[in-house]
């Protein structure tokens, strides 16, 4: 709850009088959320200032990818793809484990083992893959179509590779659930009723979160009458009225 409060504002902190009220109004007691936040600072999630409590470290992170999530910022693709394979040697699970999630991240799909890949079209590197890009070789580049001398798998287009590294329809139809589901909590919160607090705050987790996984493939790649733009529309429209309340 700590967290979803303050992930939306900028800069993303209050003061404890409004953190503590805000837990009232979802049946948290003052107590409770006190210790809370006594623990997010040690964990590193909280630090302290002369606004209140402010996210830092990881929460701080996820603040970013959200806000790049849900406004993102692609660029226009022309054909080429990233790719990225892994070099390295002598990696320790903990590293190639960070690895995985960072390319996940930043919506690189696994081709094969250590081979990840999407379409070029997300612009500069985001910092998490920045620092993790030492581990790969980099390349971007086309698919071949080499005019009958070599046999290619069959369905080797852009098209076929997006709908093979990513389950398109899958986050399609949940986008559309979530859409309803959004859309069905707006009269509650405009309304001012605060027992929908609670319900309505597990969807809108749910939604960021799916967001969050958008492959945001270039329009060309994606499936007719991808809800990409209307779940992003959706949630902000929700936000609107959650943070009114």
């Amino acid at each position: 709850m700590v967290a979803s409060i303050l992930l939306p504002l900028e800069p993303p902190a209050l003061p404890v009088r409004d953190l503590v009220r805000c837990g009232e109004l979802f049946g948290i007691t003052e107590g409770t959320t006190r210790v809370t936040l006594s623990r997010m600072v040690s964990a590193g999630e909280l630090e302290q200032g002369a606004e209140g409590y402010r996210l830092t470290g990881r929460m701080l992170a996820r603040q970013q990818r959200q806000r790049r999530a849900r406004h993102p910022q692609l660029q226009p693709w022309d054909g080429r793809w990233l790719l990225g394979v892994v070099v390295a040697e002598r990696r320790r699970s903990v590293e190639r484990a960070a690895l995985r999630q960072t390319m996940a991240a930043a919506r690189l799909a696994e081709l094969r083992t250590g081979v990840w890949t999407r379409p070029d079209n997300l612009g500069a590197p985001s910092p998490a893959l920045a620092a993790a890009a030492g581990q790969c070789l980099w390349m971007r580049g086309e698919l071949a179509d080499l005019a009958g001398q070599i046999t290619a798998p069959a369905g080797s287009s852009d098209e076929s590779l997006a709908a093979r590294l990513w389950d398109l329809p899958g986050w399609a139809a949940e986008a559309r659930r979530l859409v309803h589901e959004l859309s069905a909590t707006l009269p509650a919160l405009v309304a001012g009723d605060t027992s929908a607090l609670a319900p309505c705050f597990a969807v809108a987790a749910s939604a960021v979160r799916h967001i969050t996984a958008d492959p945001l493939l270039p329009a060309a790649l994606l499936p007719p009458g991808w809800p990409g733009d209307r779940i992003r529309a959706a949630y902000d429209e929700y936000e609107v009225a959650y943070g009114r309340l």
